[in-house]
């Protein structure tokens, strides 16, 4: 330190302050405006970088929502309409249940008719042949009780005794 306080020259000093301030003179009148409107460009265009990128993910976070937002709707109106479906699907099995118990009975009834019927029919013809049969055997006891002329008389006499006259 002794050594620069002997070696120090005021001219030199003088000098060299005069061309430090003419430098910084220059300077100011040539760069620092430009450098400054750069800086201060550079400055906005970060601002205006980190405004977008917040605007950005704020508008990323809004769509996120309506995504959600749209996704729960979507699943509401699946279910709602899985629901539908289901309960389309078990009217549908219930309807052709009961229709299929009421076919079923009507055909059950038919045949009970169908089945009524055929027995009447077959009672009856059962009865006509019956009787028929009938007829035909006492046709031929009287025939044969009739052959002879003394059962005729006898018989006559025997129905005459029963008959009472009124």
């Amino acid at each position: 330190m002794e050594k620069l306080i002997e070696q120090f020259s005021f001219g030199l000093f003088f000098w060299q302050l005069l061309l430090f301030v003419g430098l910084v003179l220059l300077l100011k009148k040539f760069a620092w405006k430009p450098i400054l409107d750069a800086v201060e460009k550079r400055e906005e265009g970060i601002k205006d970088a980190l405004e977008s990128a917040e605007n950005a993910k704020l508008e990323m976070q809004n769509l996120q929502a309506d995504n959600q937002k749209l996704l729960k709707e979507a699943r509401a109106e699946r279910d709602e309409m899985l629901k539908e479906a289901r309960d389309m699907k078990n009217k549908m099995i219930e309807e052709a249940k009961t229709e299929a118990s009421e076919s079923a009975s009507k055909l059950i009834e038919q045949a009970q008719a169908s089945i009524q019927s055929e027995k009447k029919a077959a009672i009856a013809e059962l009865k006509s042949q019956v009787a028929n049969l009938s007829i035909e055997i006492a046709e031929k006891v009287v025939r044969e009780e009739l052959s002879n002329k003394d059962k005729q008389v006898k018989l006559v006499e025997s129905m005459l005794g029963e008959a009472t006259l009124n």
